[in-house]
């Protein structure tokens, strides 16, 4: 596999305005998770992004980032746009999308997203982790992780889904396209960083994470 890991962000978030550029530690947390793509050297990494403010903080740090359009119902089709610059010719047979708010994602479960697409019959991988505490039960961070994909998957040429729509979940408009998707396990789930709390959460974790 020839894979690139891409990162859809937009500042207009509705329970956490401007959240990419949030503060997390040294840097803001748009860039916190492209550090950990980087670390997990599976192969390039740039950042989707509706708004020069964040293709600024990634370019300060020597990444690239690909300006879309603001108005994508989804990361996916924001990934997607930034794939015709990224990668014009399809070198890269998989694409990892990588969510922009997990700022404490271990490397190694990005690679783990990678491992179910051996199999020719998967077309979508994605993570998950074993509910320990039933409080996360009803937490949409606990299913949103990373997912790895062929570019022929087309999932951003399908119309969203009543069911993707209803519940804010893009690999429902896979499922509802009879697309396989095979699930990768990991041992914790990163925090996803949704609201003020998460955010001072985030921050917490990464100082006690520093050494």
């Amino acid at each position: 596999m020839t894979p690139i890991v891409v990162i859809p962000a937009r500042l207009a978030s509705t329970r956490l305005p401007g959240k990419p550029l949030a503060r997390i530690g040294d840097a803001p947390m748009i860039v916190q998770v492209w550090r950990r793509a980087v670390a997990a050297d599976v192969g390039p990494v740039a950042v989707a992004c509706a708004e020069r403010e964040i293709a600024a903080a990634i370019e300060a740090e020597g990444g690239r980032a690909i300006l879309t359009r603001p108005d994508h119902p989804s990361g996916s089709d924001r990934v997607f746009e930034a794939l015709g610059a990224l990668d014009p010719a399809g070198h890269h047979d998989v694409v990892v999308n990588l969510q922009g708010d997990l700022p404490l994602i271990d490397p190694k479960a990005i690679r783990a997203a990678l491992v179910p697409l051996a199999d020719p019959a998967v077309d979508i991988a994605t993570l998950a982790a074993p509910i320990r505490d039933p409080r996360e039960i009803d937490e949409a961070s606990v299913v949103k992780i990373a997912a790895a994909f062929p570019p022929g998957a087309g999932v951003a040429r399908l119309p969203p889904a009543a069911l993707e729509l209803r519940e804010r979940l893009e690999q429902l408009r896979a499922l509802e396209a009879g697309l396989h998707i095979a699930v990768a396990l990991v041992d914790t789930v990163p925090l996803g960083v949704d609201t003020p709390d998460d955010l001072a959460r985030a921050r917490a974790l990464f100082v006690s994470a520093t050494p």
